[in-house]
C-alpha cells in the first residue's frame, strides 16, 4: 500500500472562515468536524455553520463566534460528526439513473448464466409488461469474450420483445422478437455512427452499436409522463443518498425539461440539476429559443449546456482511435460525425450562447473535438462559456496540453478507470494507455478536472470516485500499488474536482461547491472523518443526513 501524505499537514484550521453582517440567521450547526475548501482552494476546519431562513450560508467559523452572530437561532448538533459541503457530480443521466432503479438492472450480474436467470426472474414477476427493459450488462464482467446473443435471450424470454442497455448505454442487447419489429434483417444496412453485430453467415446476432440501437428505440412505445415522474423521483432519491447536492445531467429533452421545472415549482427538486440539451436538433429549437436558461427556482435548475457525442465507448469498441484496436486491428471504432458535421453542430450551439460538452472517449474523438474548438472557440468569442470535453478518456499524449492551451475543461469519471482497468490496455495497447484516464497529466498542466460519475454507467456514490481517484484501485484494493499509481490525485484534489471544480464547470463555483457565506447550506454529514481515515476505505464512506439550501433531504 502507498505511503500517503496526511492532507491535514497543510490544513487550515480556521477561527472563522469568513462572517458577513448578519441581520438574522435561523439555524445554526454546531459540534461539528467541518472541512470545506475555500475560494483560494484551501482546505479549512470549522465547528459551526449558519444559515437563514432562505437557505443562504451567513457564517462559518468556531462555534463561538458563529453562536454570537446568530442569536436565538435553531441549533442543530452535529455531535462531532464530519460535515463536509455537498458533492458535486459534473457528469450522469439523472432519468437513466431513474431507469435504472425502475427496470431490470443487470449490473451486479457476474456470468451470462447469472444474467440469463435474472432476466428470466424478472420476466415472470413483471408478466403484465409488453416489454422486458433494462440495463448494465457487461460482457467483459461475465469473461464471455464475445457479446451475447438473440438466441440466447430467446431461450429465456421468447414472447415478448427485450431491449437491455449495456452498461455504458453504447450497445444494446435484443431479443430475435425485438429484431422483427426493427426490421432488421441481413440486408439492413449499418447506419452511420452505428454498428450491427453479425454472425459469418451476415445475419444480426442481437448486439447493435452506437447509432444502429435507433432502430430499436424508434419502434419502442413512447416514455409516459407518469414514467418520467416515477424515474425522476426514484432517482432524486438515490442521488440525496449518496450525498450528491448537484449534478449536471448530460442529455436534457423537452420531456425532461418540463418536468425539472415542474418540480421545481413545487419544491420537489431535491439536487440542484444543471442540464445539457441532448444535441442541436429539434429539442434544441425549441428549447433554446429564448436563449440559455442560466437560472431557474433560485438555483435548483439551470439549462446552459448542450451534450453532443463524438464516438462510442471503449468497453464496446465504440470508441474511436487514431489506429486501430490492439485487440481488434481491423477496427478503429466509430466516429459519429464527418468533422464537417460536427462543426456545424458545436458551432450552432455556441453561437447560441451555450456551454458545449461533448462526448469523446477515443484519442481520434479527443482529436477531432480539439481540432474544432482550436478553430471555433476564438472566431465565436465563446471562451467565457467554459466549453468542456466529457469523459477525455483516451488522449494522445501530444493532444493533452491542447486543452489547457484553448481553455477546454476535461470533464473525467475517476471510477471508469477502475471499471475498465480489466479490458483498457488490451484495447489500445501498453503506450497509448499512458494517456488514458491521465488525472495527474492534466492537473500537472494546470487543467481543472470536474469530476462526476456518468451514473448510471457508474454508481453515482461520489466516494467511490473520491476513493478510485486517490487510490486507483478496486473495492478488492487491487491491484495494491494501483493501476498506473503515476495518474493518481491526491485527497485534496480529489475532494476538490467532485465540488468546487466541478461546480466551476457548471458555472456554479459562487453558489455552490464550498461552505462559504452567500453561498447556498448545501452539506452533507458522513459516518467518518474523510481527512483522518485509510484512503483504501474511503469507498466505505456512509451518508448519515443531506441538505439541500438549508433543508434535509435525506436521514438515514
Amino acid at each position: 500500500m502507498r505511503a500517503r501524505k496526511n492532507p491535514l499537514s497543510s490544513l487550515i484550521v480556521l477561527a472563522a472562515l469568513g462572517v458577513l453582517p448578519v441581520a438574522h440567521a435561523d439555524t445554526v450547526i454546531t459540534n461539528a468536524n467541518g472541512y470545506t475548501l475555500n475560494s483560494k482552494g484551501d482546505l479549512v476546519q470549522f465547528s459551526a455553520l449558519a444559515f437563514d431562513d432562505k437557505g443562504r450560508i451567513t457564517a462559518v467559523g468556531s462555534a463561538a463566534e458563529v453562536t454570537a452572530k446568530a442569536p436565538g437561532a435553531r441549533q442543530v448538533d452535529m455531535q462531532g460528526r464530519t460535515v463536509l459541503p455537498g458533492l458535486v457530480d459534473a457528469h450522469g443521466h439523472v432519468f437513466g439513473l431513474g431507469q435504472q432503479l425502475t427496470q431490470l438492472d443487470l449490473s451486479a450480474t457476474t456470468s451470462l448464466q447469472d444474467a440469463t436467470r435474472t432476466i428470466a426472474a424478472y420476466a415472470k414477476a413483471n408478466a403484465g409488461h409488453a416489454w422486458i427493459r433494462g440495463r448494465g450488462w457487461n460482457q467483459e464482467n461475465w469473461k464471455l469474450g464475445r457479446f451475447p446473443t438473440a438466441a440466447e435471450l430467446d431461450a429465456v424470454v421468447s414472447d415478448r420483445p427485450v431491449w437491455l442497455e449495456r452498461v455504458d448505454g453504447h450497445a444494446g442487447w435484443a431479443n430475435s422478437r425485438t429484431l422483427a419489429l426493427a426490421g432488421i434483417t441481413r440486408t439492413t444496412p449499418d447506419p452511420a455512427g452505428g454498428k450491427i453485430v453479425r454472425d459469418a453467415n451476415g445475419d444480426a446476432t442481437g448486439v447493435l452499436i452506437d447509432a444502429a440501437q435507433e432502430l430499436v428505440t424508434k419502434v419502442m412505445p413512447a416514455q409516459t409522463e407518469a414514467e418520467g415522474r416515477a424515474m425522476l423521483e426514484r432517482s432524486l432519491q438515490e442521488l440525496a443518498r449518496v450525498g450528491l447536492t448537484s449534478v449536471h445531467d448530460a442529455g436534457v429533452g423537452v420531456a425532461e425539461d418540463r418536468l425539472y421545472r415542474a418540480y421545481a415549482d413545487s419544491g420537489k427538486l431535491t439536487a440542484r440539476v444543471y442540464g445539457m440539451i441532448g444535441g442541436t436538433d429539434k429539442d434544441f429549437d425549441q428549447l433554446a429559443k429564448n436563449g440559455p436558461l442560466l437560472d431557474y427556482g433560485d438555483g435548483v435548475y439551470a439549462l446552459r449546456a448542450v451534450k453532443l457525442y463524438s464516438d462510442g465507448a471503449l468497453g464496446s469498441r465504440g470508441a474511436a482511435l487514431i489506429k486501430p484496436y490492439s485487440d481488434e486491428p481491423h477496427s478503429h471504432g466509430l466516429l459519429f460525425f464527418k468533422t464537417a458535421q460536427m462543426d456545424a453542430m458545436m458551432t450552432k450551439a455556441m453561437r447560441k450562447g451555450y456551454q458545449l460538452n461533448v462526448h469523446a472517449i477515443g484519442d481520434a474523438g479527443n482529436k477531432q473535438l480539439l481540432d474544432i474548438y482550436q478553430k471555433r472557440v476564438a472566431a465565436t468569442k465563446s471562451a467565457a462559456q467554459r466549453h468542456r470535453i466529457e469523459h477525455a478518456q483516451v488522449v494522445s499524449i501530444a493532444d493533452i496540453p491542447r486543452f489547457k492551451a484553448i481553455g477546454i475543461i476535461p470533464s473525467m469519471q475517476p471510477t471508469h478507470a477502475t471499471s475498465d482497468k480489466n479490458m483498457a490496455e488490451s484495447r489500445v495497447g501498453p503506450e497509448r494507455i499512458k494517456g488514458a484516464y491521465a488525472w495527474r497529466s492534466f492537473l500537472r498542466q494546470g487543467s481543472r478536472i470536474a469530476c462526476g460519475s456518468d451514473f448510471p454507467v457508474e454508481s453515482p456514490n461520489p466516494f467511490f470516485g473520491i476513493h478510485a481517484a486517490v487510490t486507483r484501485m478496486d473495492h478488492a484494493g487491487q491491484p495494491v500499488a494501483g493501476w498506473y499509481p503515476d495518474q493518481a490525485m491526491s485527497l485534496k484534489e480529489a475532494f476538490r474536482c467532485f465540488t468546487l471544480d466541478a461546480a466551476y464547470a457548471g458555472h456554479r463555483e459562487n453558489s455552490v461547491g464550498s461552505l462559504e457565506p452567500g453561498k447556498h447550506a448545501d452539506f452533507i454529514v458522513i459516518d467518518r472523518d474523510l481527512f483522518r481515515m485509510p484512503t483504501y476505505d474511503i469507498f466505505k464512506t456512509g451518508v448519515l443526513e443531506t441538505w439541500v439550501g438549508g433543508k434535509q433531504v435525506f436521514k438515514k
